[in-house]
């Protein structure tokens, strides 16, 4: 396919993910809790230095 290996196993795994995703349709919050849920997803992401330093390490498989 003309991949490496790291890129097939990503956009497998977001296919699969949207997939999920795409099977959730609906959610029925009220106002409060869309509210809540908006400024969730507005908000920066917290820094994870386990999470920053597993992404900085290079996969063995890599090449």
């Amino acid at each position: 396919m003309g991949k490496t290996r790291s890129d097939f196993m990503l956009e497998a795994a977001c296919r699969e993910a949207e997939d999920v995703l795409l099977d959730q349709r609906v959610f029925v919050l009220d106002a409060a809790a869309f509210a809540e849920f908006q400024a969730l997803l507005d908000a920066p992401p917290a820094d994870n230095p386990r999470l920053r330093a597993l992404l900085a390490t290079k996969a063995p498989w890599a090449t």
